[in-house]
């Protein structure tokens, strides 16, 4: 849980980041370039600690996981940030403790108790009525792209903390990263020829290196190290206090303002997490799995 709370501590700033970043940057080049920027230190990390290859039998977790991490999260979360506030997507997020753990009963074989999922059901209620509140009943553009970042975000997140049990916490991102370099590299290449790079400051190149080296890979070290120990379902639950966090990092680094409602919902979710932390989750037997 520990191990948990210094992740959602690094990653709390990501969208703020990545905000200011898309104010000035290409959102798909940014989720792109993050990747590839990750995946040099990724393969600095691994030819540093000798780690051998992945079995090839690792590989398609090893797929699944970047789709999620390395693609679909960093893209949609970018995308989102062009529509939408850092607060706003921050509590959108909170729906993502309880789509991991969903996940997670399935590839983890893992099985949260009764407790567990009413607390978890429960925040993700509290979370979408904010969301309908804030667009007037209706949903937006960036609260739809907030909605696939945390889908394809849950699936990489449970795909990552299996593997972690297996691979290690820091290796299984690190051999994602690595895994996705050659995917990407064109398209990098294409969208930074395409891309005016110049024109952004230095507040779009802060946030571009945030996301790039905390968000997307020594945030993961610990994030994927704390599930291998505690489990996909009941670590993940710890990022529900992510919503606090990110408030109070919108509100130092983007300049927004939070009115008294938004902190009153996201203090609802951290307790609700609160609850449902002291749940059991039980494993299953290896062989029902």
């Amino acid at each position: 849980m520990l191990l948990g709370l210094v992740a959602v501590a690094m990653f709390a700033m990501t969208l703020p980041m990545t905000r200011l970043a898309v104010a000035e940057l290409d959102p798909v080049w940014l989720a792109c370039a993050r990747a590839e920027g990750a995946a040099l230190l990724a393969a600095a990390a691994l030819l540093a600690a000798g780690s051998p290859l992945p079995a090839r039998r690792h590989w398609p977790a090893l797929a699944a996981t970047a789709a999620g991490v390395v693609v679909g999260f960093p893209l949609f979360s970018s995308i989102a940030m062009r529509h939408t506030d850092a607060s706003h997507g921050a509590v959108i997020t909170g729906l993502m403790p309880l789509a991991t753990a969903l996940i997670a009963t399935r590839l983890a074989g893992e099985r949260p108790s009764r407790g567990f999922w009413l607390a978890a059901i429960a925040g993700s209620l509290v979370v979408c009525g904010f969301a309908l509140r804030e667009g007037a009943g209706s949903v937006g553009a960036g609260d739809l792209a907030m909605l696939a970042a945390v889908a394809t975000g849950a699936a990489g997140y449970a795909w990552g903390g299996r593997l972690a049990r297996e691979l290690g916490g820091w290796q299984t991102i690190a051999w994602v990263l690595v895994f996705s370099a050659p995917v990407l590299a064109l398209p990098t290449l294409w969208l930074s020829l395409r891309t005016d790079l110049s024109s952004a400051g230095p507040a779009a190149w802060t946030g571009f290196l945030w996301v790039t080296v905390f968000s997307q890979f020594v945030g993961f070290f610990f994030w994927y190290g704390g599930m291998a120990i505690g489990g996909v379902a009941r670590v993940s639950q710890v990022q529900l206090l992510q919503l606090f966090l990110t408030l109070v990092f919108a509100a130092w680094v983007g300049g927004e303002r939070v009115d008294a409602w938004t902190w009153a919902v996201a203090a609802g979710v951290v307790a609700i997490v609160a609850a449902g932390r002291r749940a059991p989750v039980k494993a299953l037997p290896s062989a029902a799995r």
